[in-house]
Parts: structure tokens; C-alpha cells; sequence
């Protein structure tokens, strides 16, 4: 059996701002957009007559799909979810200066959250989020 990683997707409540947001504070590349998705997409998505934006970027062998849904309302109300609720939990980027990318991850909407800043032998470490809710661990190596 043969199995590998393809991509993680992360629904938007602005597409174009977490675009901006991944690319400007985290250094993620374009890869590929795709605007209005319908059907057979949308019943794969169990959101059946709806349309889906996707925006992929990469970052080093990591791909995120950015999904944007113009007709539709998003639900959830943005906040980080708590490390011990099923699912999906976060997402780890190791970067070269923390301090610089935190300043980036202010600018463009996302949020810090200094106490979880830990050193460890690992290195600095940090969680942050986007402008969504969406958490990210954010290492910078010793």
C-alpha cells in the first residue's frame, strides 16, 4: 500500500486575507487558485449547490488548500480551539527569527499568544494564530 501527505485545507471567512496572511507573515509560495467550484465538489463537501474558491500554497514540502466560500456563511466564531479537543490541533513551522515573524503575524491580522512562549531544549517556541482561529506552532531552532 502505497499512501502520501497531499495537503491540509483550511476554510477562510475573507479568502484574500489569509491568502495575504500566509504568503506575507509565514513565507508561503502560490501554487494554484481555482475560483468557483461546483458540482461534483460540492457533494463532496456535503454543501450541495454551493461554490468554493481554493488558493494553494506551499511552504517547503507542506501544502495548505485556503478555501473560500462566496455564497456561503462561514460558521465557527474564529477562536483557537483547545489542544485537547479531537482533530486537528495545529499546524508547526520552524522559522529563523521568531520575533520578526511574530511582528508579520500581528500586522496581518493574526494573533500571538505569548504565554505559551516556552524555551526548551527544541528551541523557542510559540503558538500563534491566523486570522481565523487557526492554530500554528511557530520553532525557531537554537
Amino acid at each position: 500500500m502505497t499512501t502520501r501527505f497531499s495537503h491540509v485545507g483550511i476554510c477562510t471567512s475573507d479568502l484574500e486575507r489569509s491568502v495575504r496572511f500566509y504568503q506575507e507573515a509565514l513565507g508561503f509560495e502560490h501554487l494554484t487558485a481555482i475560483e468557483g467550484l461546483g458540482a461534483p465538489f460540492d457533494s463532496l463537501l456535503e454543501l450541495p449547490g454551493s461554490r468554493l474558491d481554493v488558493v494553494q500554497l506551499t511552504c517547503g514540502a507542506m501544502k495548505i488548500e485556503l478555501l473560500g466560500f462566496p455564497e456561503l456563511e462561514v460558521s465557527g466564531d474564529g477562536e483557537r480551539c483547545p489542544m485537547n479537543r479531537l482533530g486537528f490541533t495545529h499546524m508547526t513551522l520552524v522559522v529563523d527569527d521568531l520575533d520578526a515573524t511574530v511582528g508579520r503575524i500581528c500586522e496581518l491580522g493574526g494573533a500571538v499568544h505569548p504565554e505559551t512562549e516556552v524555551d526548551s531544549p527544541h528551541g523557542r517556541i510559540l503558538f500563534c494564530t491566523d486570522p481565523d482561529g487557526v492554530r500554528i506552532e511557530l520553532m525557531q531552532a537554537p
